[in-house]
């Protein structure tokens, strides 16, 4: 019989290494991580903005109400 392998994800290793950590360690990682989810969002939103502001002046955008919007689903 052979035996199974078992592997660990890296999900799970990197749990691991951060249980490893003192605990003012795990506090200051958990600061530093949320500090970078918070920039990477920024960039994302300021990215989208700027594919907007791009498409407003290619004249891709139209302004109309909720009806309008419905209407041209329609079609």
């Amino acid at each position: 019989m052979i035996e199974p392998t078992i592997k660990t994800s890296t999900f799970q290793q990197a749990i691991d290494v951060i249980e490893a950590l003192s605990l003012e360690d795990q506090e200051i990682l958990i600061d530093i991580i949320h500090k970078r989810i918070k920039e990477q969002k920024r960039k994302e939103l300021l990215q989208g903005i700027a594919e907007v502001e791009s498409e407003y002046a290619e004249g891709k955008v139209k302004f109309g109400t909720g009806d309008d919007f419905l209407a041209e689903l329609d079609k």
